[in-house]
């Protein structure tokens, strides 16, 4: 019915999408007769077609032939980076969408041919990148650094052709295009630095995107303080804190890109803290309870340690409530000593009637000078009482080292019958207790050959290897296995935004400092 129609028809806009739903109907059809029907009529338009009319018949063929979108890349590139735009919005319609794709839809459509083929798609996307830029065309130029940056998160080898294009386009005279390139190279972190001079000559710069959040200096600055330059740190707190000012939220967008979290951006500047601190304490000062940022904020502390230190006041402020309490407590504990005066505070803390933050905060009072044996003996019995899923604090437990061995037999059982969460975390408490790196560095070890063979359990995977860093070795079949895993071009990470790559960063990190170990 479908080739009846495709010969009777004369309008374009009917014929396109006819030739659309051909290709899907060949792709799951067993009639011999029927298919070669369809290869003469696809090819035909290939031959004589108008170029939006061949892009289409790319995209018939492509159904039951994987392959085309490979063999016809010139042509892609061709058609899809004419100037003159080669009449999409005249005759491309397609059932369930209202109204014709554009030129730019188009292309991000046919982007999506390519995602086995992602040596193709790099190609595709640089020569469209390419041909925006000598022509001038700022839609097209857009529309390609789109699909860059989803190549980006997606395949890691993407990034030395992207990183220099980015930096060549945070000059352009389009203000999205800006953000775009921006965005990228803020991304790309430490390889961003050859670009750290044009990042900063926009760190002022209003440029915003119509449907995205933040400014071309938001993404700068975010960008310098990835390379680690310190043109970004004036103000930085307080642009960061901007979009939440006067509301709860600063608005999600649903598309890439978007402005990172503002843990994410503090957390890894630990040695500029001494500068980044003040601006944060008077935050919390200013409007710490009830405020968006409270939580990040004390995150952002407790990853800065001992540097964060001169936030103490600040931080002992929020104890008192328990929408911020234990996220206090843990920023406290990160403190160290320094935040021993706290210790009392502490204790007094307002939690929520629960008896894991019960043992949280017991736990989190000993390690700031406090009782030593009511903290065990309360975390202990939990242990040895507690009941499924959890079993009780035994993540907890280790940090009391040997004086927790009157419960090591119950985390043993724990660790042997316990699922993939607990039986990790009693490996590490059990190592903590005992000193003898076996059986917990076996037990470690499991969590990684399930990444080596494709899957995704990132989180297990990651604190396996921070376990096997501490206990300080590793079995020859795990290596084995974190080579494996070294060498994927993917990256680690189930994030498919600006987080996959900070993820894979911190992933790569531990794989090789475990791979080091002797």
């Amino acid at each position: 019915m479908l080739l009846e129609r495709w010969r009777a028809e004369t309008d374009p806009t009917v014929r396109l999408p006819v030739l659309l739903a051909l290709g899907t109907a060949a792709a799951g059809s067993r009639e011999a007769d029927a298919m070669e029907q369809v290869r003469e009529v696809v090819a035909d338009v290939l031959r004589t077609g108008t170029p939006a009319m061949r892009v289409a018949a790319v995209h018939a063929r492509a159904a039951f032939d994987p392959g085309t979108p490979v063999h016809e890349l010139d042509l892609l590139v061709e058609v899809l980076s004419d100037p003159a735009r080669s009449g999409f919005e005249a005759l491309w319609y397609v059932p369930d969408i209202e109204g014709p794709l554009n030129r730019e839809d188009v292309l991000s459509w046919t982007a999506h041919l390519f995602e086995d083929a992602p040596g193709t798609a790099l190609s595709f996307v640089v020569r469209l990148v390419d041909a925006a830029r000598r022509t001038g065309d700022t839609l097209l130029c857009r529309a390609a650094l789109d699909e860059g940056w989803q190549l980006l998160v997606s395949t890691r080898s993407a990034a030395p052709a992207l990183l220099p294009r980015a930096g060549a386009l945070l000059a352009d005279p389009d203000d999205g295009v800006r953000y775009r390139a921006a965005h990228l190279l803020a991304a790309l972190g430490a390889r961003a630095a050859p670009y750290a001079d044009e990042l900063a000559a926009l760190l002022d710069d209003p440029g915003e995107d119509e449907f995205f959040e933040g400014t071309v200096g938001d993404h700068a600055r975010w960008a310098l303080t990835r390379i680690g330059d310190r043109r970004a740190l004036p103000e930085l707190v307080e642009r960061l804190y901007a979009p939440y000012k006067d509301q709860y939220s600063r608005g999600y967008c649903l598309g890439e890109p978007h402005l990172p979290e503002v843990e994410d951006v503090l957390a890894p500047l630990r040695a500029h803290a001494e500068v980044l601190l003040p601006a944060i304490r008077q935050l919390l000062r200013d409007s710490g309870k009830g405020a968006a940022l409270t939580c990040p904020f004390l995150r952002v502390l407790q990853a800065w340690g001992p540097a964060a230190a001169p936030a103490l006041p600040e931080v002992v402020a929020l104890l008192d409530d328990a929408r911020y309490s234990l996220a206090a407590v843990d920023a406290l504990v990160a403190m160290g000593p320094t935040a021993a005066a706290a210790e009392p505070a502490v204790r007094r803390c307002t939690v929520l009637d629960a008896p894991g933050n019960r043992h949280h905060v017991a736990w989190a009072a000993w390690r700031l000078g406090g009782d030593h044996d009511t903290a065990l003996r309360l975390i202990g019995e939990a242990v040895l009482t507690g009941e499924e899923p959890f079993h009780g604090p035994v993540h907890l437990l280790g940090d009391f080292g040997p004086a927790a061995a009157p419960y090591a037999d119950r985390v043993r059982r724990l660790m042997e019958d316990g699922d993939t969460w607990l039986r990790s975390r009693a490996a590490v408490a059990l190592r903590s207790i005992t000193g003898e790196p076996e059986p917990s560095a076996t037990v470690l070890e499991e969590d990684l050959p399930p990444v080596a063979h494709g899957g995704d359990s990132y989180g297990s995977f990651l604190h396996a290897l921070r376990a096997l860093a501490r206990i300080g070795t590793v079995s020859r079949t795990a290596r084995a296995a974190l080579r494996t895993v070294r060498s994927f071009d993917r990256p680690l990470s189930t994030y498919r935004d600006y987080r996959a790559i900070l993820q894979d960063e911190t992933i790569r990190a531990a794989i090789d400092e475990v791979l080091a170990l002797p």
